[in-house]
């Protein structure tokens, strides 16, 4: 009935003005975050409201959409807590994060005037255990998935959960890696090795809140070395280019280290909350074949699942595979139109839907904002931004 009454179109009176639809229309906005079918539907009407008796038949139809869109409203949108001062930030967190407008999974809901009532907020992103990034060079999306030479890669891609529109920030490599902890290119264009950032980092936030986190780079020549080997680069190790890590030799010694020092993390029982893993040059595809880099990732990520899936229950992890930038200048999400690329990102996690794709336009931006979202921070940078939309549908 609702279908047959908007699409009917009627010819006789005045037309309804324009600003009393539109009024109307931003009036429906006001109760949240519509799902795109609603916002067509309304939209739809807006447009055929010109014509006379409109003005009730677009008030039907209105009523139609909000009734039908209240099971979606209960499912996905919570309710906003009543506003209070959060007073300052926690001692220790950086002095410029932005908070965030999402609901962290700690958040506490204003309580109700009824004694009885009472509410649990299912958080946006789960509270892991363990976060886990794994970050390789260089591969277009349609370099990887579907391709022969990445068997392993291409079986998670069925598997697990598989971003089909998730975007690198620009060229070279050096700026995607600084935005994936620090929020920002910095405006550091090139793969430099003396442009230092004193800037808040996503690991400055960890340690306000307890938690431990280490960067393994493979073939890294000791815990915070800089400088270059014939294998190992600086410019694909993020850390070291923040004052405050790279500054403090006890901080950066502890936290920046080679990979054999995983091995022996894991032996000890004794993964980090956040752990960032880099191959070598050859290893992460740069300067070797892709099956050489598939095999590598075969390798590692079997380890660390070894020991991730037996503690999930009690220690709920999530595993991200993806590439730093891609081939192409492919762009999305208020980047320039020329950006990084579009690149692949596998999400394994016993909290991850399976064999699931999600085509959402992401950034490595996203990927941060996902990161602080899980575990209650402020966001960094331009993780802040409105378009830096937080992985939110892949979750069971």
């Amino acid at each position: 009935m609702n279908t047959f009454i908007i699409q009917r179109r009627l010819h006789f009176g005045k037309p309804l003005r324009q600003r009393a639809c539109t009024q109307a229309l931003s009036a429906v906005r006001l109760f949240g975050a519509i799902p795109r079918r609603c916002a067509i539907t309304f939209a739809w009407v807006r447009q055929r409201a010109r014509e006379p008796l409109c003005r009730w038949l677009f008030l039907a139809a209105l009523a139609a959409g909000l009734v039908s869109c209240q099971a979606w409203y209960s499912a996905n949108v919570p309710p906003s807590p009543v506003a209070t001062d959060t007073g300052p930030l926690p001692t220790g967190a950086p002095p410029n994060a932005t908070v965030s407008p999402f609901p962290s999974p700690t958040a506490t809901v204003s309580p109700s005037p009824s004694p009885t009532a009472t509410a649990t907020l299912r958080p946006l992103v789960p509270n892991f255990a363990h976060i886990v990034i794994i970050v390789l060079e260089n591969r277009e999306f349609g370099s990887v998935i579907g391709r022969s030479a990445w068997p392993t890669v291409n079986r998670w891609a069925q598997e697990y959960t598989l971003l089909t529109q998730y975007y690198a920030i620009t060229h070279p490599s050096l700026p995607n890696y600084l935005a994936l902890i620090g929020g920002d290119t910095f405006g550091i264009t090139t793969n430099c090795t003396d442009c230092f950032v004193d800037a808040p980092t996503l690991v400055d936030q960890l340690e306000a809140t307890g938690r431990d986190w280490k960067g393994y780079f493979e073939d890294m020549p000791r815990p915070c070395y800089l400088g270059d080997t014939a294998t190992y680069v600086q410019k694909h190790n993020p850390f070291l280019y923040f004052d405050s890590i790279r500054n403090n030799p006890t901080r950066c010694e502890r936290s920046v280290v080679p990979l054999t020092q995983l091995e022996s993390d894991l032996a000890a029982d004794s993964l980090p909350a956040f752990s960032f893993i880099v191959p070598n040059q050859c290893n992460n595809g740069h300067d070797c074949a892709s099956s050489i880099a598939d095999a590598w990732l075969a390798h590692w990520v079997n380890k660390l699942l070894v020991y991730l899936q037996p503690r999930a229950a009690r220690a709920p992890y999530l595993l991200v595979i993806t590439w730093e930038e891609g081939q192409g200048d492919r762009s999305c999400c208020g980047l320039p139109e020329e950006a990084g690329g579009r690149v692949p990102l596998i999400l394994i996690s016993p909290l991850a839907k399976q064999g699931f794709q999600d085509d959402t336009p992401y950034t490595h931006y996203s990927l941060l904002k996902t990161v602080e979202l899980a575990w209650g921070l402020p966001y960094l940078g331009h993780a802040a931004d409105e378009m830096a939309i937080p992985i939110l549908t892949v979750w069971k």
